[in-house]
């Protein structure tokens, strides 16, 4: 709650409130919740520039966080994004490594599924949950409306996308579409809904085609995925692939796409000895 009233307080001083003021809309607002003046007045005494919160990071604070990443490496220094774009990248000029195991991991796929070119990925079954949005938009006719000489057009209100939604997981493979499960009773993906009724009726759609199909499951690493028991399945790997601003001419390219691009990111993993890093 600190935060929202560090806003809140530079807020009110940007609109030239005095302490006074601004202590007065707080109590107004939040009661007891309020801050202190004395609150208030901290919040703004180390800064030249008045109404500013003082967001300055010292010497001391970069040589604490130095010292606590010598000690460890894995630690959790539990601070927002912001703060770890400029005290840790820009003042320490640190970035988190990703452990090597993932050289280890793709240079296996590799070798097993043949740089991608094995019949063995077409066994490789890849699927996520999204929401779909439902709505009906009106078409020129439908919008037109008639208006008097003189008189003023009526407003046109655009009916919002979150007016009907649904949860649905989808799945495929190289060879195409295999099948797509909405939630019907519900609207969080569980481990047990993700196990006792939409994998069967994935495995069934793939048994219709060929009953002795070796299936190679391919997920992501929500809460549903990596519960105990969805673990259990084969698993090979988590996956994260982001399709905003790419455009394709058939759903076909874009199957074929994704998986070549898949193992052509496994190899260059391994060219970088996998030194890349997460993004912050």
């Amino acid at each position: 709650m600190s935060q929202h009233f560090r806003a809140i307080i530079y807020y009110n001083f940007q609109r030239q409130l005095s302490q006074q003021e601004c202590l007065a809309e707080l109590l107004s607002v939040f009661d007891n919740e309020a801050p202190h003046q004395s609150t208030i007045s901290r919040c703004l005494s180390d800064d030249p520039r008045v109404g500013a919160p003082n967001t300055a990071v010292t010497q001391e604070d970069v040589d604490a966080m130095r010292k606590l990443i010598i000690e460890d490496r894995h630690a959790s220094l539990k601070i927002s994004k912001t703060s770890i774009q400029k005290n840790l990248h820009e003042e320490l000029g640190v970035s988190k490594l990703v452990s090597p195991a993932r050289v280890k991991w793709c240079q296996r796929t590799l070798d097993r599924f043949n740089s991608g070119n094995s019949k063995n990925v077409y066994s490789i079954v890849s699927g996520d949950e999204s929401w779909i949005y439902c709505y009906e938009p009106e078409n020129k006719r439908q919008s037109a409306v008639w208006v008097f000489q003189g008189e003023e057009k009526p407003t046109i209100v655009i009916r919002s996308r979150s007016v009907s939604k649904k949860m649905v997981a989808t799945f495929v493979s190289k060879a195409g579409h295999i099948a797509t499960i909405p939630l019907n009773e519900q609207r969080t993906v569980t481990a047990d809904w993700y196990t006792t009724t939409c994998l069967p009726k994935v495995i069934t759609e793939l048994r219709k085609i060929n009953p002795e199909r070796r299936i190679i499951l391919h997920q992501d690493n929500a809460s549903s995925h990596t519960a105990q028991k969805t673990r259990q399945r084969r698993i090979i790997g988590p996956s994260s692939i982001q399709l905003r601003g790419q455009r394709f001419q058939s759903p076909e390219e874009a199957r074929n796409r994704c998986f070549e691009n898949w193992f052509e990111r496994m190899q260059m993993c391994i060219n970088l000895r996998g030194e890349y890093f997460e993004k912050q």
